[in-house]
């Protein structure tokens, strides 16, 4: 199977992403934010680094559920155009911030 190249909006996504769960993790260790989720370490550090830039959903699911991050959170702020990121639990909810 071949897979084809991301696109630069998958990548920047991506690197949201990675933003989002390093600022989530704060002074948590990688080592046991990815035991906790089930995940390798080694993951762990791509998706954070923006070299995995569409990590499998539930690999996600699983690591924002140890983060004590809503997928409806992941999903609105991943998704906002450069300039418009929010810090993790920064006040409003994914619904707040999509409503406005």
């Amino acid at each position: 199977m071949v897979r084809l190249p991301l696109t630069p909006a998958e990548v920047e996504r991506g690197q949201r992403l990675g933003a989002l769960l390093r600022r989530a993790r704060g002074e948590r260790s990688m080592l046991d934010t990815a035991l906790d989720a089930g995940v390798s370490p080694e993951t762990l550090r791509k998706i954070e680094s923006g070299r995995v830039a569409t990590p499998a959903f539930p690999t996600i699911a699983a690591i924002a559920d140890v983060l004590g991050l809503s997928l409806d959170e992941v999903w609105a702020e991943i998704n906002q155009p450069d300039g418009e990121v929010e810090p993790a639990g920064a006040g409003r909810t994914a619904r707040e911030r999509l409503a406005s």
